[in-house]
């Protein structure tokens, strides 16, 4: 799938693009604050009776009506379906807290693969194992695991990264589906009104925030039948068969996309710089850059180079900002260049350049000559800015005798 479909999978924007719900959000932000306070005061004692109660159907069923309080919804489909024998479920992954919603429905375990340890794994919910092996040991852990008698099955998330559920499912990991010959599937939807689901880099504790400022999350669970490997099917093939399982029951596509994919698509997604517009004239994309990197004297400087360049706009930039740091002044550098023409091939009316440049733009139109403004340096300020402003004038009417010509344009239309 292409970029394209990635961007389908992920939702880069916590808010709504359409006005209307945009709008609708805007009206329910005070609710959805106080509905997060009162919920984070909730939590805490959901989080207490959950420490204090033994595991049990009782417990299950009391935690479960407080997370309604708290916003998050279960409502499972085919309930009898569960294989109470299993030993490994395989479920799709949407939220941080997919793993709690199924533990609310059966007892499970779901390791802690990456992340913070200790504490805050075990206050989320995750089973701790000791992951610095590497996955090869980690997966004969859990092997072993699934092999004891009379322990809660596993809850494990192939595709290794949640998804927004709305597009696809991404490429499941095989080495969960060597654990076991036999799993059952769990299809997991959820959904949310106003604002998304989850956003990359989000943290766990951002995600819960929000689904506590959100009116609620919906988790649809459904149970399918257990599938078990064929003989001869590879790891890989009995994957890549649970996955299209999963896809046809939540209606989804079954991708090659992979956690490695998503995080590098983020990445080059963060690191993307919008391109200038070509509509933009060089001089001023050059401007701009010198004005953003540049500090604070320079970028008095570069203003200054600005206003030069507005009176002779044939000369480049780094050479009006390089006699301005000499001169700091606008008036002697405009003089210094005009000068410096006189000594070279240019003529001494700063329009030569400007001229010849129109001239092959229209070269049908032959060019007025434009005499100079000034024959000689003023000798004071006054006189100076007055031969500044005849040759701005010069220049004005030039461009505006072309573009008279070039429209075919009489002067009577510019009254």
């Amino acid at each position: 799938m292409e970029n394209r479909g990635i961007e389908d999978m992920f939702d880069f924007r916590r808010f709504p693009k359409d006005a209307v719900v945009l709008l609708l959000l805007l009206i329910y932000f005070p609710v959805g604050i106080c509905l997060m306070l009162i919920r984070i005061f909730v939590g805490v004692h959901v989080f207490l009776v959950s420490c204090a109660l033994p595991e049990s159907f009782i417990r299950r069923f009391i935690v479960r009506i407080m997370c309604s309080v708290l916003g998050m919804h279960v409502r499972t489909k085919n309930p009898r379906s569960r294989d109470k024998n299993t030993k490994l479920y395989m479920c799709n992954h949407v939220t941080e807290f997919d793993h709690n919603i199924i533990n609310l429905l059966t007892p499970c375990h779901t390791p802690q693969l990456e992340g913070s340890t200790g504490f805050v794994c075990w206050a989320r919910g995750f089973m701790e194992i000791h992951s610095a092996s590497g996955q090869g040991a980690i997966g004969d852990t859990l092997q072993r695991y699934c092999s004891t008698e009379g322990t809660p099955p596993l809850l494990l998330f192939p595709e290794e990264e949640t998804t927004n559920g709305r597009a696809g499912l991404l490429k499941f990991s095989s080495w969960p589906f060597s654990l076991t010959d036999s799993i059952q599937p769990v299809a997991l939807r959820v959904t949310r009104p106003l604002i998304a689901l989850s956003t990359p880099d989000s943290s766990w504790m951002k995600e819960l925030l929000w689904t506590f400022f959100a009116p609620c999350t919906v988790y649809h669970v459904s149970w399918l039948p257990t599938v078990s490997r064929q003989d001869g099917e590879s790891t890989q093939e009995f994957a890549n068969k649970v996955q299209e399982l999963l896809a046809g029951e939540l209606g989804l596509v079954s991708t090659k996309i992979t956690k490695a994919d998503k995080a590098e698509h983020i990445k080059r997604k963060r690191h993307t710089v919008p391109q200038a517009s070509t509509s933009v004239r060089p001089a001023s994309i050059g401007l701009g850059f010198m004005v953003q990197s540049l500090g604070t004297d320079d970028h008095r400087i570069a203003k200054m180079a600005q206003q030069v360049k507005d009176v002779l706009p044939h000369v480049p930039l780094n050479v009006i900002a390089k006699d301005l740091a000499e001169t700091n002044c606008v008036d002697t550098t405009i003089t210094n260049l005009l000068e410096s023409k006189e000594e070279g091939p240019m003529e001494a009316t700063g329009t030569s350049t400007f001229g010849s440049s129109m001239n092959n733009s229209y070269s049908s139109v032959p060019a007025p000559t434009i005499k100079p403004a000034a024959k000689c340096f003023g000798r004071y300020p006054v006189d100076r800015h007055l031969s500044l402003q005849e040759r701005k004038e010069a220049l004005y009417n030039f461009a505006r005798r072309r573009y008279i010509e070039k429209h075919g344009l009489d002067q009577e239309d510019s009254h």
